[in-house]
């Protein structure tokens, strides 16, 4: 078997390890890849979004199976493409993956079919968000209806926060035209918990739960960035809570996007904010989380190509998924300066003395391969992940493994998983 991966971050680095993990698959391709990805799969130089030289490239080399990775190429219709071509591709078609590419799309539909979510108004006329705005309480959350790099909120503090905020997204276009709509939001207090999904818009099968650290610093501040570290299982997701949210959120959803003709079959990513009242939504992602992926994935048991198969065959219901049962935690380092301006090009020491440690594998996210070194290439750079029989132990060990490495401009978090 000859498999495609699309992307080239940490969370495809995870997707292809698991992948090399099948002894029936005989050659991994991964566009574009990464300086970690290559050591493992032969990295292409075709973009992410260059949907056209994908689909040529899988005809070529005549590729069984495409997962095409990231937000922005299925939402763009890549697996639509691939499926037009006669090429098995996991990840859902342009009109499912919709329910992230559009969160007004996703919090009309929460509201249509009573899924329990933040209040919230959608506004693409910046004077009209201003008018209601100045009668909200705050803080109050502002995000870009479209993609945007998972950075696309903000939390207003005040009138003065959300007058600047709007003006920023809408006038601005910082976000580009994922600005040109914004969703205002009621602000949830609780506690924040990811629970990734298989499903194939029949059976749906949610994987074991994760906590994201989105803020670049320690004590979750400063700006949103695309994820400094995650861990799994969640601190705070209860069976009683997973029951819960199976019965008035996971399900629900699925047939929700069934009524609505848009049948998903990939992986549904909850963002859940655990309340008083309960599990509300956050967010919906179409696809594997980033670094969640890096937290979950190594504990799956089950053969990830089996799983992807039985969703495009949507025969789901067929395939036994188990789990590690111990704890895995993922510590991301980055370059100084992420999520806003940072320099690449560094040399990277000491990955491999961190996987030395048991259970402690390094995620490339943005690295490039040259002569024989590892080059710093993008702001989040690495993910050091490691597994161990408590959430302490593989904390401890994570550190362990991270502290091995080195490169100028080097930053991450302190506290991932003790929160």
């Amino acid at each position: 078997m000859k498999i495609l991966v699309v992307g080239g971050g940490g969370r495809e680095h995870a997707i292809v390890w698991k992948i090399a993990r099948n002894p029936s698959v005989k050659k991994i391709y991964c566009a574009p890849g990464n300086g970690g990805i290559s050591k493992i799969a032969e990295c292409v130089p075709i973009k992410a979004m260059d949907i056209d030289s994908v689909v040529k490239f899988s005809k070529e080399k005549g590729i069984d199976l495409v997962v095409v990775s990231p937000d922005d190429p299925l939402a763009a219709g890549m697996v639509d493409a691939l499926n037009s071509s006669g090429i098995r591709a996991f990840g859902p078609v342009k009109n499912s993956a919709m329910i992230e590419s559009s969160k007004a799309f996703a919090k009309n539909l929460m509201k249509k079919y009573g899924i329990p979510t933040a209040d919230f108004q959608v506004y693409d006329n910046p004077a009209e968000a201003l008018k209601y705005l100045k009668n909200c309480r705050y803080p109050s959350v502002i995000k870009a209806d479209g993609l945007a790099l998972g950075k696309g909120v903000i939390i207003a503090q005040s009138y003065e926060e959300a007058e600047k905020a709007v003006h920023e997204i809408m006038d601005d276009k910082i976000f580009g035209e994922s600005g040109s709509r914004i969703v205002i939001e009621e602000y949830l207090t609780g506690k924040e918990v990811t629970v990734l999904a298989f499903t194939d818009g029949k059976t749906l099968i949610p994987m074991v739960s994760s906590q994201d650290h989105k803020k670049a610093y320690d004590g979750d501040l400063g700006p949103n960035t695309g994820g400094m570290g995650a861990l799994s299982p969640s601190k705070y997701f209860t069976d009683e809570l997973m029951e819960t949210s199976m019965n008035s959120i996971f399900i629900p959803t699925m047939e929700a996007m069934n009524k609505e003709g848009r049948t998903f079959k990939g992986v549904l990513y909850f963002g859940l904010m655990i309340t008083k009242d309960g599990p509300r939504v956050l967010e919906y992602n179409a696809r594997f989380g980033d670094p969640e992926a890096q937290a979950v994935l190594p504990r799956l048991k089950t053969d990830i190509v089996d799983i992807f198969n039985a969703i495009i065959d949507e025969k789901l219901h067929t395939v036994n998924i188990e789990w590690e049962q111990r704890a895995s935690v993922c510590v991301v380092a980055a370059s100084e300066g992420y999520p806003g301006k940072y320099s690449t090009g560094f040399e990277i020491n000491g990955i491999d003395d961190a996987e030395k440690y048991e259970d402690v594998i390094v995620f490339h996210a943005g690295t490039k391969y040259e002569n024989g070194k590892y080059y710093t290439a993008g702001g989040r750079v690495l993910g050091v992940t490691a597994l161990d029989d408590t959430l302490e132990l593989a904390v401890n060990k994570a550190y362990r493994g991270m502290k091995r490495i080195r490169f100028e401009n080097m930053f991450y978090r302190k506290d991932i998983g003790l929160r």
